[in-house]
């Protein structure tokens, strides 16, 4: 909970790829196809606006979590993330086997060792305006996601320990 008169931390990304939060600035990787306002499933875009982050999912089996503000949940081997438009749990984790299709979170690339899933199209969850949109760890050469926003993973171990249930993550149109 926030103490009286100390505003939230904002983390801000700019649309060329850039995280910054107070007295801090870090490379980023989003989607390959840029931003967009109008976030649809499967067009590689990130979306823009302002949107809080909901736990931190992590891999208990390649380290212990690191300290953060956020709710904290390991994530078990058969859970994946419905981007099935037309399945009911649309956007929401799931558990594997799952019908519809989905994301596996428990990856051997360790681009999912750490998952902050964003507060992006989930109050409500509207079928097709997008779905597993996290901050995650990066490839090493930052190569572009799908839609997500991805920091080295020592950056993002850095940032987690800022953040708790009042961050906000800014996404901008726009470069600084």
């Amino acid at each position: 909970m926030r103490t009286a008169g100390v505003p939230a931390l904002i983390i801000e990304v700019s649309a060329d790829g850039w995280l910054t939060w107070p007295g801090r600035r870090v490379r980023a990787a989003l989607g390959k196809n840029g931003v967009i306002e109008d976030k649809r499933e499967g067009d590689g875009k990130t979306p823009i606006g302002m949107f809080p982050l909901r736990r931190l999912l992590y891999r208990d089996d390649r380290g212990p979590p690191p300290a953060t503000g956020l709710e904290r949940t390991a994530i078990q081997p058969d859970w994946g993330w419905s981007d099935d438009p037309d399945d009911p749990a649309y956007n929401r984790l799931v558990i594997l086997p799952h019908a519809a299709r989905h994301e596996r979170l428990w990856r051997r690339d360790g681009l999912y060792d750490l998952v902050v899933p964003i507060g992006y199209n989930d109050a409500p969850t509207i079928a097709g305006r997008g779905s597993a949109i996290f901050i995650h760890v990066a490839r090493p050469d930052y190569g572009p996601t799908e839609g997500c926003v991805a920091l080295a993973l020592d950056d993002l171990v850095e940032l987690l320990r800022l953040c708790g249930p009042e961050t906000l993550l800014s996404i901008k149109a726009t470069a600084p």
